[in-house]
């Protein structure tokens, strides 16, 4: 079989498309093949683009991932509207991780956001958009985290300022696999439930994503490369004014993937770019595509 890509450049960033060329490379070659196990589906989705570790793993002051700790829990950060977040462990320690619960407890607090012992799971956890995720990648995803090196390493709980919810919902025991040929409906189903693009990007009204101004932006975040300063989600609406419409395909993957503007400054590091550079190139057209199809907001 024979591959052949075509890149579209809007300006001469020769460092920023060598960059994007390098990337582009890395993630050819590793082009997750049609009938993936349980594991190697999960394995993608965990660390190519749900990207667990942005919040899961402990990072240094360079923000960069501890080595050695990867999903042990004790990122910590403040939210405005939230509390003060700690990432929890989420590797299979039986002490300090999940290693206790079972697969199917894992697929359960995944979609319906409660942990074995009835606790509600609080934000940033995108529960709202998880409760969407098909029955396989929720099991791929229990069976990769039952499958990595247990870590033990305690950490603090989560301290809100708004109430959680007694649920999110009917509980959720059912998804059906999303159609991959739907360019739009899958990678609508990739940049909400899966990669949570929406959950960072859609404004909130009394702690619930206001569904009419999806993917409108204006959230406030800590800028984990400038401690103490806050960033602000993009409008990634096809807006004419204030979102992506004079953004070429290849400005939205590099934004994703390099974490480049268009005029080549750097993004904010709460994306995290490292992870979505494993990204397989036909998921990351997928969204471009769904993005584009998006109601223009404001």
């Amino acid at each position: 079989m024979k591959l052949r890509v075509t890149f579209h450049f809007p300006s001469p960033d020769r460092q920023g498309i060598r960059g994007l060329l390098a990337a582009m490379c890395c993630v050819i070659a590793g082009l997750p093949a049609f009938g993936q196990t349980y594991l190697e589906r999960g394995a993608y989705l965990v660390t190519a683009i749900s990207v667990c570790g942005n919040c899961h793993s402990p990072h240094d002051a360079a923000n960069n991932p501890i080595p050695g700790m990867e999903l042990a829990g004790g990122r910590e950060f403040d939210e405005a509207t939230l509390g003060h977040i700690v990432g929890p462990n989420i590797t299979p320690d039986p002490e300090t991780g999940i290693g206790k619960w079972s697969e199917d407890q894992i697929v359960y607090a995944l979609r319906n956001g409660k942990r074995p012992d009835g606790t509600i799971i609080g934000p940033p956890m995108p529960i709202e958009w998880y409760r969407q995720l098909s029955d396989r990648d929720a099991r791929s995803i229990a069976v990769y985290l039952k499958s990595i090196k247990p870590i033990r390493h305690a950490v603090a709980r989560s301290q809100y300022k708004i109430p959680l919810p007694p649920s999110y919902g009917p509980v959720v025991d059912h998804v059906a696999d999303p159609d991959r040929k739907n360019k739009i409906a899958y990678g609508a189903y990739l940049a909400g439930p899966v990669a949570h693009c929406m959950e960072c990007h859609t404004p909130r009204e009394k702690g619930r994503l206001d569904m009419d101004r999806l993917g409108a932006g204006g959230r406030e975040f800590p800028d984990f490369r400038h401690p103490g300063a806050l960033t602000v989600s993009r409008n990634i609406t096809p807006d004419p004014d204030n979102g992506l419409a004079h953004w070429s395909d290849a400005d939205i993957k590099r934004a994703i993937m390099l974490g480049k503007r268009q005029d080549g400054t750097e993004l904010a590091a709460l994306m995290p770019f490292a992870g979505y550079r494993k990204m397989d190139w036909r998921d990351l057209s997928d969204i471009v595509f769904y993005l584009r199809s998006l109601k223009p907001v404001k």
